[in-house]
């Protein structure tokens, strides 16, 4: 019998993963991977800030899926194959150690994203993968049995089975609707919040632990989430910024990036408690200026922009607020209106919403439901997950049952 002969068509993350799992499960397999440029895992060098978020501290599929916009549902069988903690175990087996930041992200020890990139290549090279850069493919042909891959370099290359882990690229989008795959469209998901208020802009670099954050007009339940927050240079940034990014995507992006932001500042008091908080600080400051005297937890900068929002001067004092203007101070505290106009760029991640339609996917071995022999991983897929490792785990997971079922026989 000869050996099956499989072709990975992407260097990525998913890519490398689903080709070490295939070669790993069936040795005598002949598997090829064919990446276009020069430098292959690009992504994984540059994502982290150059450290590599390799996957997260979750290690409940029910919990985990809780952290895809996308993908969620189709992903909670497949966490119970392969989930955050077998990622670190095959990186402890390959002798890379991960660690555990507070906020759950787990990075190599060594800070440095060329150790991931190292142990993938590495480990391509022990299981007999051949490694083929500078490959751009162009197209591919179903055959019976088996596939056709069209190089740019005009060869051709056969292969019984076929994955594509091409990522967010027009080119793999391309070859899955020519299969007669449903592309769902790829919008931006991750990105930051653009606020044309130059007055929050010159705050650029204060930063709070906890906001809650709103997109209007999103329903029932409302698009929101909790969590740190940094003003920039151009609006807004952080964690609960880009976790709504994420959630909204299509939504942000069906409105072309104009929307109305509602921004609780004290998200551990409801309005009654903020309200009562106020009254406190005008009993006992009376006398003193509210812009200098805020007895509230926020930054000093921060209050004052916020009190100047509620129409209150510099110079007016505690005892002399009227209750419109501590109505409107309230207001502007725990529902503040800020208004959305562009999306900014989060360098560190690079992540797309949109691609080909889970419904076609059969998730216990990412084959596909239309063409027998041809499989899916990373983010062609129209997964994605919030910041924090999530996106990469679901690589790591889809490629690893790719592979796996690539390599078998039946």
């Amino acid at each position: 019998m000869l050996p099956l002969n499989i072709v990975v068509v992407g260097g990525g993350a998913a890519g490398f993963f689903g080709a070490i799992a295939c070669a790993e499960a069936n040795p005598q397999a002949q598997v090829t991977l064919i990446e276009a440029s020069r430098q292959p895992l690009a992504k994984v060098l540059i994502s982290g800030g150059g450290r590599c978020n390799v996957t997260h501290a979750c290690f409940e599929p029910a919990r985990l899926v809780q952290n895809y916009p996308r993908g969620g549902k189709a992903l909670r069988g497949a966490f119970t194959r392969f989930q955050a903690q077998d990622t670190v175990d095959w990186f402890t087996d390959q002798g890379v150690h991960l660690k555990t930041e507070a906020d759950g992200r787990m990075f190599p020890i060594t800070d440095n994203s060329e150790t991931i990139a190292e142990c993938l290549i590495k480990a391509t090279s022990k299981a007999g993968i051949e490694l083929r850069l500078e490959t751009p493919v162009i197209s591919a042909k179903l055959l019976h049995p088996g596939f056709e891959i069209f190089l740019k370099s005009r060869e051709t290359q056969k292969c019984d089975r076929l994955l594509l882990a091409t990522g967010s690229n027009p080119l793999g989008y391309k070859i899955a609707r020519e299969f007669g795959h449903q592309i769902e469209p790829p919008v931006p998901s991750l990105f930051t919040f653009n606020i044309p208020d130059p007055k929050l802009r010159s705050l650029a670099g204060v930063s709070l632990n906890s906001v809650q954050i709103r997109l209007a007009g999103t329903g029932k339940p409302p698009l929101q989430q909790t969590g740190p927050l940094l003003i920039t240079h151009w609006g807004i940034s952080g964690p609960a910024v880009l976790k709504l990014s994420a959630w909204g995507a299509r939504f942000l992006h069906e409105n072309r990036y104009q929307a109305t932001l509602l921004v609780n500042w004290l998200p551990e008091f409801n309005q009654e408690q903020v309200r009562q908080k106020i009254l406190d600080v005008k009993t006992q400051w009376g006398q003193k200026a509210i812009a200098l005297h805020r007895g509230i937890d926020l930054p000093h900068r921060l209050w004052q922009y916020i009190v100047d929002r509620a129409g209150i001067t510099t110079e007016d004092r505690w005892a002399e607020l009227s209750k419109p203007k501590l109505n409107q101070l309230v207001q502007e505290l725990t529902q503040g209106e800020y208004p959305i106009t562009g999306k900014g760029v989060f360098k560190e991640e690079f992540v797309t919403c949109g691609g080909v339609n889970l419904k076609e996917i059969n998730f216990k071995t990412m084959e596909s439901r239309l063409i027998p022999g041809l499989y899916f991983a990373g983010e062609i897929l129209d997964i994605d997950g919030i910041t924090g490792g999530f996106n990469f785990q679901s690589a790591w997971t889809t490629s690893y049952l790719a592979g796996i079922a690539m390599g078998s026989r039946e």
